[in-house]
């Protein structure tokens, strides 16, 4: 999608509101808001925006995992399954202590 197709000055949004919420939210846009000829405001389906937040979480989280691992902060597959069986051996064990 091409933002530059989808401009919109806020006079046509204010006379054309419900029309172009329904666009919008139908056909998944995202529409650019200007005031006085300058780009003011995304008007953005709510599922659109929830998947690039979603992708931008997954990107942030890359990123993380990628500094972690040129920093040498990484396990390998074994040890961390290793380390998560134990911890599930403990919570079981304050579990069943718990319910006696």
């Amino acid at each position: 999608m091409k933002l530059s197709e989808s401009v919109k000055p806020i006079s046509y949004l204010k006379t054309h509101a419900s029309e172009v919420i329904r666009d919008v939210s139908e056909n998944y846009k995202t529409i650019l808001i200007t005031h006085n000829g300058e780009a003011k405001a995304i008007l953005q389906d709510v599922k659109v925006y929830e998947k690039q937040q979603e992708a931008i979480a997954l990107l942030k989280i890359l990123a993380l995992s990628s500094k972690s691992a040129k920093e040498g902060k990484i396990k390998s597959f074994n040890k961390t399954f290793s380390d998560l069986k134990k911890q599930i051996k403990e919570l079981r064990k304050e579990h069943n202590e718990l319910h006696r």
